[in-house]
């Protein structure tokens, strides 16, 4: 994609950065082990999910994502968590949105 980021919108900005922080840690192969997995929460989404502590923990998310059971996260496999996590936050930040009109 060749846009330029100054002719981005802020939504296609969040979208860059999604894509950029998942290839950091999964690197050219393009998917996410365990370990790297574990590191990209506790590093990059620590003021929305607890900190990953124990391994029993890391196993049942693991396994809950890794949808065609690679053992590795893909892209997809990915957006879907970062779709829970953004769909489980969105009322931190519209504190006056109502579900029940």
């Amino acid at each position: 994609m060749e846009a330029s980021k100054e002719n981005m919108s802020e939504l296609e900005s969040g979208m860059v950065t999604i894509i950029k922080v998942f290839h950091k840690y999964s690197g050219h192969k393009c998917n996410l082990r365990k370990t790297e997995l574990k590191a990209l929460i506790n590093n990059e989404m620590g003021n929305f999910i607890k900190k990953i502590q124990e391994n029993e923990t890391l196993d049942l998310l693991f396994a809950d994502l890794d949808q065609n059971g690679d053992l590795e996260i893909d892209f997809k496999e990915f957006i879907a968590l970062i779709a829970m996590v953004t769909s489980a936050c969105h009322e931190l930040f519209v504190p006056n949105y109502h579900y029940n009109k």
